[in-house]
């Protein structure tokens, strides 16, 4: 059944301010940065005398090795085992996602989740955030991240001159747990020149795979994702608000709070849509370029023969049923599909489906990894600079045992194309 739901329009620095007498401090997540065992989320550890006490380090181990199966484990792209040293070169000792894309002028940009350094120092250097940059094409052997300079916008990250090996933080939160405890990523694409990043804001961490979102919007950067700005027209409200004036926006808003960007082959963009946690279904949504920061443009996709597309988001039917995690979406020419690669938090596995058109039908899922191969690996992003045409298709994804993103590669001859 429809319904409406009064919510408040937010902004990314200040975040419904007026519900945190209702909400309580949120659950702790699963990862252990920092060894913040049982506190990750919560803000017990972030600005207090304890940092400094919980460990020197992420827990990150050597790369895990998958004898069996079409994936197989390439490298650490992050942490202090990766090649890139981006704990002593970045300040990023923990982190998750690794979403990448082309940014149209030869580099690949990767956006990253909650980012921790030195686990000794004031709040363990904790960024809501952070994104590097290489050139890499060759992510067979791994993927090598050049340092980063102050006021350089194509160096490996952006930095300041007061801390040139520190990676900064791209969009920020308050930081305050069950208000809006921090931002995260989670899809970006370039038009024109032009970085787009989706985000959303996290109200409060539930248990493994859950948390509820404030909201989710696009923030634009035109200096290669050195500085970034929410594009406040863009902003999908999540959040039920009592307070006086509030915007009265329709509940579907909740089937975009994490997305996926593909450029289609027909001249649209397509969104792919997720609500908030790792156990909804997926949705797909369309625009032109030039209207990615114009709502009122897109056209959802309902699944009826006669009128496949609407302007109506209440139409947006399903592609995918869930459970649906973290997404990623491209055409890959070895296969002449799309392929969709998404997580499954009910059984712990990984998976890939294909379809000759974005908005599918999208096959049966074919495992990439499952939890016995590898435990606790989630958020399969498709590297955007991948080599175009061959057999591998490499992909990255973040595991909580070390809160680090690696790199993957998958046989495609083995494959099944449906």
């Amino acid at each position: 059944m429809r319904f409406r739901s009064i919510l408040a329009v937010v902004t990314t620095a200040s975040v419904t301010l007026s519900v945190a007498a209702t909400i309580g401090v949120s659950a702790p997540a699963s990862a252990a940065p920092c060894g913040n065992r049982g506190i990750f989320g919560s803000s017990l550890a972030f600005g207090s005398s304890l940092g400094g006490l919980l460990g020197r380090r992420s827990d990150q181990k050597p790369l895990p090795r998958v004898p069996t199966g079409n994936t197989r484990t390439v490298g650490w792209v992050t942490g202090a085992l990766s090649q890139n040293h981006t704990d002593t070169r970045f300040g990023i000792s923990g982190t998750d996602l690794g979403i990448s894309w082309d940014n149209g002028s030869g580099q690949t940009l990767m956006a990253f989740g909650d980012t921790y350094g030195d686990c000794n120092a004031p709040g363990q250097q904790w960024r809501h955030n952070t994104i590097l940059r290489t050139s890499d094409t060759t992510p067979g052997d791994g993927v090598g991240i050049p340092s980063g300079v102050p006021g350089n916008v194509r160096s490996g990250a952006s930095v300041s001159s007061s801390t040139p090996r520190r990676a900064s933080e791209s969009v920020p939160s308050p930081g305050i747990p069950g208000v809006a405890i921090t931002t995260i990523p989670t899809a970006g694409i370039a038009i024109n020149g032009i970085q787009f990043m989706n985000y959303m804001s996290v109200r409060s961490w539930g248990d493994a795979g859950r948390w509820v979102t404030n909201y989710s919007a696009v923030a634009v950067s035109r200096d290669n994702g050195q500085t970034w700005t929410t594009a406040q027209s863009t902003v999908r409200p999540n959040l039920i608000s009592p307070s006086a004036g509030a915007k009265v926006v329709d509940d579907s808003n909740g089937k975009f709070q994490q997305s996926a960007y593909l450029t289609g082959r027909d001249g649209f963009i397509y969104q792919y849509g997720t609500p908030n946690g790792r156990f909804g279904a997926a949705f797909v949504t369309r625009f032109r370029p030039a209207d990615i920061l114009d709502l009122k443009k897109y056209e959802y996709f309902t699944g009826d023969k006669a009128r496949p597309w609407s302007p109506d988001q209440t139409r947006s039917k399903a592609i995918v049923r869930e459970p649906v995690g973290e997404m990623s979406v491209a055409w890959n020419a070895y296969l002449g599909r799309y392929l969709m690669l998404a997580g499954n938090n009910g059984n712990g596995s990984l998976a890939l489906r294909t379809a000759t058109a974005p908005e599918g039908p999208w096959s049966a899922p074919t495992t990439l990894l499952n939890s016995r191969q590898l435990s606790g690996v989630y958020a399969p992003y498709i590297y955007a600079g991948s080599p175009k045409g061959g057999q591998y298709l490499y992909f990255t994804a973040s595991r909580w045992q070390d809160y680090n993103v690696m790199m993957l590669r998958t046989d495609l001859t083995r494959i099944p194309v449906r």
